[in-house]
């Protein structure tokens, strides 16, 4: 049953590796990674939100 929607878990991982650069870290740390990450995932949250306006 999850399998069926685990498509749209991936598309999403995929968006923030190759579009908002979730692969690597832009500086050292882990407290950089860890806001990196955060403001990553902020963006794709945003772009959703606007989306379903």
């Amino acid at each position: 049953e999850k399998a069926k929607h685990r498509y749209k878990i991936e598309a999403k991982n995929s968006e923030l590796k190759n579009v908002h650069g979730y692969d690597r870290a832009i500086s050292y740390g882990i407290t950089n990674m860890q806001m990196q990450g955060a403001i990553a995932i902020f963006a794709v949250n945003l772009k959703r939100i606007l989306k379903l306006m």
